[in-house]
């Protein structure tokens, strides 16, 4: 088991690692890249990248508070599900109207892997190896599919 802050200090490194790892690959529009905090300059709509001590997620997730909106969000992003699914190279898993962690009615389409823990080092390889093509594959969709919701 791990204290509060030597967990805290393991996720930072393997963030921060995660960053440096990914600083010299540039996105799809040629550009540099925060890929840890990945900015899809659309409101409410995040990707994700989450690792605990048993699983690790990539997610694509819709926050807007209006329901509704949310919804016609949702719909928008799986009118271009093959696209998607094209570009990441596998399927992902779809869930509309989902509870965050903090009570939030949230939209998520996501990848999952498990088991898999962050605050074990011998992990990161694998944990790198999941993230890497994924979050540059949304990146190489987003740069094609990000003017559709420039309206909104």
């Amino acid at each position: 088991m791990y204290s509060k802050e030597q967990a805290s200090q393991l996720r930072q490194a393997f963030w921060t690692a995660f960053g440096q790892y990914m600083s010299p690959i540039l996105s799809a529009e040629g550009l540099r890249a925060n890929w840890v905090n990945y900015k899809t300059g659309a409101k409410h709509i995040y990707f994700r990248m989450q690792a605990d001590n048993k699983s690790a997620s990539m997610s694509i997730d819709i926050t807007h508070p209006d329901i509704e909106l949310q919804e016609l969000y949702y719909e928008q992003l799986e009118s271009y599900k093959a696209t998607l699914h094209g570009t990441l190279g596998e399927e992902w898993n779809w869930h509309l109207h989902d509870v965050d962690e903090y009570g939030k009615t949230v939209s998520r389409i996501f990848k999952e892997l498990s088991p898999i823990n962050i605050y074990q080092q011998e992990n990161w390889p694998e944990l790198i190896s999941f993230f890497k093509p994924r979050i540059i594959a949304l990146d190489e969709f987003w740069s094609d599919v990000k003017y559709a919701f420039e309206v909104y």
